[in-house]
Formats: C-alpha cells, structure tokens, sequence
C-alpha cells in the first residue's frame, strides 16, 4: 500500500449524507472501469474476494441452474464450492495445478451440451495457488466457436492493474476484483463488473438478496443504495488515491509494463539459483502478480522461516501443492510481486531470499540478484 494511500485513510469520519464523500464516491466509478477496461457496470461491496464470488453468483443464478468452471489452481475450486452451498449446480473441467486451462478443451464440453443447460462459464484470470495465467481472450473465443450462450465470468481478484486485462474487448460478461492486491488498498473492498448481456440473467435470478443485489449499487437513486447502508467510508479515501495513481499518475497501461518487468526479474532470479523451481514452466502462462516457487524437500518452509523471522520479509506459504509429508507446505511458497511495488523493494525481497540461502548453507546458483537487475535495468521507468 502506498504511504498516500494509508495517509488518506488516516482522518475523521465524513459526513455521509452528504458533501465531499458523496462526490469522490462518484468520482471512483469511472476510475474503476477505466482500470477493467470496461463501459458497462461497477458495483462495490463491504467484502472481500469471496463476496464479489458470491454477489456474481446470485446476481445470475437460480437454485438448479448449471456452470461451468475451469479450475486451475484453487481459487477456481473455491468459486465451485460457493455455487454448489447456493443450490447452483457445478461441472468442474480440472486443468490440474501447473497448467492453464485449455481452450480446446473448453470448446469441447460446450459443443456436447447441446441443450445449453450450461448457464455460464466461470474461471480465473490468475490463481494465487498457482500463478498460472489463463488466456483470457482464447477462453472467449471457445466459448463463441462452440456457438453457445453461455455468460463468461473471470475472477482477477489477484491480476487487475496487475495482468493486461480488457473487460469489453475480450468479451467478459462478469468480472470480479478484490481492493487490497493492484488496486493498492487495505483489504475490505470489491468489485463486481458486468454488462448488459446479464439482464436477463438478473431478472430472473432467484438468489438474489437485497444486500447482494447490484443493480442498485450500480445505478442508485440516493447515495446509500451504493452500500445497501453505511459507505467504507475510510476505504473510499484509500482507493481514491490508489486510482489516482494507477489511472491518472502512472497510467493502467503502464503499471501493466511495470508488473511485467518486475515478475521477470523474480523468474530470472529463481531460475539462477537453481535449487528451486518455479511451477508454471511456460513464461507467457505466468502471472504477473504472484509466483509460485517449488522446492524438492523442505528448503522453501526453511526459507519463509528464515525471512520471516530473522530478516522482516513475509514470503506466502503454498496453496494446494504441499507434497505429502512436507509439513506446512514447506516444498512451497508463494512470492507476490503486485501493486504498489518499485525495484528497491523487489531488489530488496530477492537479496534477503539470498541472504537466507547462504544463512542456512542451502546449495543454490550464483548470479541470482545480477539476472533479476538485468531484467529491470532494460524497463524505461
């Protein structure tokens, strides 16, 4: 998080009937679609990413309805799971936990579901659990080579303003975010974006709350219906100069270049040391925003220990990839390379991860912090 943004943060309670919270929470809508690329919808929510899961879901769906998801890690699974508690019946295509979802495959399931009992198609832009990236646009495109209707909803809770992400030309219908990873706010927040191509699915949903309900979020009659009652009020503050930086400072196109330089810089720093490995082999399938880095025993455990407790640096433990008898997840741990992040701090990441290395006499490559500066000696800050 910015300093800026905690600093925003940091005031008296507004007014929240009327004045200037009620005009910055205005001035945010357009800010958000411009970050999704979008033209259509925004609605916001006191949640977290499993809030905006469930308001799509009940947004859309009726108890009995069928969906499609692509699981790529465990994020996807999770989405499943909370459709299948709401009484939504789910199909599941498993892509495993080093790989992207398939496009062919995808094409395939929907051509035999000639019925087109199949409501909508969910998955995730990038699984945290995983760091693999799916190919958004190719996912469309089976979706429409298969002439089926089905709705298209991706979740970038982990990838927007991280990951190149375009709402409208990529043909997403629903799409949901979370505040606290590109949007570079504290975690309470989250987005649900969704175009006109919905409205049918809405009318007749009957999971439908008046909390979770997102048309009057989106297009109030008075102030409070944006909440559904009391605005985050403090958040409001935070985001709206997050976005000030990400849109109008930097610009979402080149935070997306920034993001890139600095997961090449982790990739090559991995890739020197040798003794770990990192678990989506193809570049062009990595996220930007987080990556998942493998150990043969327990050497990545010893080393989030290590940075944690001796040198400050919080590493992310594994999601769903600990091998069996590897006590908490330590053949895994996770580095998140995503929204406010420049090269002192990554630099920083990467040469106590270094330092943890020699510290506990764990055989690895040299050269490590030399690749990763090369990589970002070549971006044009």
């Amino acid at each position: 998080m910015p300093d800026r943004v905690m600093a925003a943060m940091h005031r008296p309670s507004p007014n929240i009937y009327e004045g200037e919270l009620i005009d910055l929470t205005h001035s945010l809508f357009p800010d958000l679609k411009k970050v999704a690329k979008t033209n259509y919808h925004a609605a916001i929510y006191i949640a977290n990413g499993h809030g905006a899961w469930e308001a799509a879901i009940s947004n859309t769906c009726s108890r009995g309805d069928t969906i499609l998801v692509l699981v790529t890690g465990r994020f996807g699974a999770g989405w499943a799971e909370m459709a299948a508690e709401m009484g939504v019946q789910t199909e599941i295509l498993d892509f495993g936990m080093a790989a992207d979802a398939d496009p062919t495959v995808l094409a395939q399931a929907l051509k035999e579901d000639t019925s087109h009992k199949i409501k909508a198609v969910f998955t995730v832009q990038t699984d945290t659990a995983s760091s693999v990236k799916n190919d958004i646009p190719a996912l469309r495109n089976a979706i429409d080579d298969a002439g089926h209707p089905a709705l298209f909803f991706v979740d970038c809770i982990a990838s927007l303003g991280c990951d190149q992400f375009e709402m409208d030309a990529w043909g997403v219908d629903v799409m949901v975010t979370g505040c606290q990873k590109g949007l570079m706010t504290p975690a309470g927040m989250s987005f649900v974006f969704f175009n006109d191509k919905t409205d049918v699915a809405h009318a007749t949903a009957n999971l439908k709350t008046p909390y979770w309900d997102w048309e009057p979020r989106a297009n109030p009659e008075i102030y409070y219906q944006h909440f559904c009652g009391t605005a985050p009020t403090h958040h409001l503050y935070g985001l709206r100069e997050a976005l000030s930086i990400l849109v109008h400072e930097e610009g979402v196109e080149a935070a997306w270049a920034r993001h890139m330089t600095m997961s090449r810089a982790v990739w090559a720093a991995v890739e020197a040391w040798e003794c770990l490995a990192l678990n989506i082999t193809e570049p062009a399938k990595r996220s930007q925003a987080v990556t998942t880095i493998l150990s043969k025993n327990d050497e990545c455990g010893r080393l989030r220990h290590w940075c944690e407790h001796k040198a400050g640096l919080t590493l992310g433990i594994g999601l769903g990839l600990a091998e069996p008898g590897h006590k908490s997840w330590d053949n895994v741990m996770r580095l998140g390379h995503m929204g406010h992040l420049n090269p002192v701090m990554l630099m920083g990441a990467l040469g106590t991860i270094d330092a943890g290395l020699k510290a506990m006499g764990i055989p690895h490559g040299s050269g490590a912090l030399d690749a990763a500066s090369s990589e970002i000696a070549k971006h044009s800050f």
